[in-house]
């Protein structure tokens, strides 16, 4: 497993990326799907007082942004992008301050892509999103944050609930991260010597065992949605899911917190090599090849029988090499051969968890892992999980999408649902680097 896990990220970077820094490349962001909070960073997704963005519907380049774009990501109503040169642009939802633009920034420029201010004197090397949260990892491995959550999110300390501009992370200054991940209320941060962190809301155990004893979320008390909901049309049950979703948040005001991020314990020992946070629950691969699962299962997201707390093994007999999350399903590409296997080419990509809209790309039971449908000739080299679609990245540097297409998130051109993958066709003769999802949109990074 450890010989195929550095092979791949030989060839990715820790956000999926392709790693080509120092090359001559330029490059060009793109953006499709929902435009309502600015996140396309586009002309056309203008927000204000009364003012709604509007929806791109195929993959748009968004102007004004450097041509020196290295990685993009998408948190769940805003966007990010890191440059070679080691700064930060962002632009979409900017309530929370998640921007890094202070309290003063005109809602109508929100659209637009900016420098992050409070980063001077910091060289960034990648870049992560919740809905209200930003963060920014420097290439010495300090963790920086910004944003507004009530929930601990931050990591800055007891009580600590906004920070206007990044600030570091001092609980972690002695070490060197590589990646972070967030979830809803809770976060995860993966360190260069494999060990892992995690820190804001705990319950249900969605940050594994942390010294503090998991408890149950009141989002596990809103029932299976899927099966109350089947006979109603996809938009309806859809709407409904979401609704009871907010209002179990909503219920959550003695929450059990930690402010500060703390090392997860049962994992000392194993070397973690990648993370990813759902909204409720977490994915955590290591260096053996195990794939490890916590948090909440309404949904079959953890895809595993063993309903205990905690972080316990995900029921699959594959080797995983990438990971993703969505709302509530989960995602990962894996290996078809065995750990000494080095044709990392033959690989597929597995599904599991809520597959309300088809976000599965899949029939079959959703709790259980099982292949995504995709041609023998396309090799899978990331995937990224919305609030109800997926998308993936191939070999080839084609995107292939699935599952709901309202507001055009499919960037198929159409607001149709996909049962199964289909290719982006606007796309030909482009070179994709990355491909990632928000909640409701989509980022590409292009070659030009």
């Amino acid at each position: 497993m450890l010989r195929i896990a550095s092979l791949r990220r030989s060839f990715l970077g820790s956000s999926g990326t392709r790693e080509w820094r120092g090359m001559s490349t330029k490059t060009a962001v793109m953006s499709f799907g929902d435009g309502s909070h600015g996140a396309l960073g586009l002309p056309s997704s203008l927000v204000g007082p009364g003012i709604g963005g509007e929806d791109a519907y195929e993959p748009t380049e968004i102007p004004g942004l450097p041509s020196d774009v290295t990685t993009v990501s998408a948190g769940h109503y805003h966007s990010l992008a890191v440059t070679s040169q080691g700064q930060l642009w962002a632009w979409g939802r900017n309530h929370e301050y998640q921007l890094g633009r202070g309290p003063s920034s005109p809602r109508d420029s929100w659209n637009q892509p900016k420098l992050v201010h409070g980063l001077d004197g910091v060289t960034v090397c990648s870049s992560f999103a919740s809905g209200v949260i930003s963060a920014a990892i420097g290439d010495d491995g300090s963790l920086w944050v910004w944003g507004k959550s009530k929930r601990g999110q931050l990591g800055l300390g007891s009580g600590i609930t906004e920070a206007m501009v990044p600030s570091r992370v001092e609980a972690l200054s002695g070490e060197k991260i590589a990646k972070v991940s967030f979830g809803w209320g809770h976060a995860l941060a993966r360190t260069e010597a494999g060990r892992l962190y995690g820190w804001g809301y705990f319950a249900d155990g969605r940050i594994g065992k942390v010294g503090k004893s998991p408890e149950t979320s009141f989002l596990d008390g809103i029932g299976k949605v899927g099966k109350s909901t089947s006979r109603l049309s996809s938009s309806s049950a859809q709407e409904i899911a979401e609704k009871r979703v907010l209002d179990g948040m909503e219920k959550e005001n003695d929450m059990p917190i930690l402010w500060e991020p703390c090392l997860v314990e049962k994992l000392q020992g194993l070397k973690v090599i990648d993370i990813s946070c759902g909204l409720d629950h977490s994915l955590v691969l290591c260096g053996n090849g195990t794939l490890l699962s916590c948090g909440s299962n309404i949904y079959g997201q953890l895809g595993r029988k063993n309903q205990d707390l905690g972080l316990l093994p995900v029921d699959l007999n594959s080797y995983p090499t990438f990971i993703a999350s969505g709302l509530g399903h989960s995602l990962a590409i894996c290996s078809r051969g065995s750990s000494d296997d080095t044709q990392e080419d033959q690989r597929d990509i597995f599904s599991w968890g809520w597959n309300q809209s088809s976000q599965l790309g899949r029939t079959g039971q959703e709790s259980v892992p099982s292949i995504v449908p995709l041609p023998e000739e396309e090799t899978a080299v990331s995937v990224s999980g919305g609030r109800v679609h997926s998308l993936a990245l191939t070999a080839k540097g084609e995107v292939w999408v699935w599952g709901c297409g309202r507001n055009g998130r499919l960037g198929l051109g159409s607001s149709n649902n996909e049962i199964e993958p289909i290719p982006i066709e606007s796309l030909e003769g482009v070179k994709v680097l990355q491909a990632v999802s928000g909640f409701d949109h989509g980022l590409l990074l292009v070659s030009k």
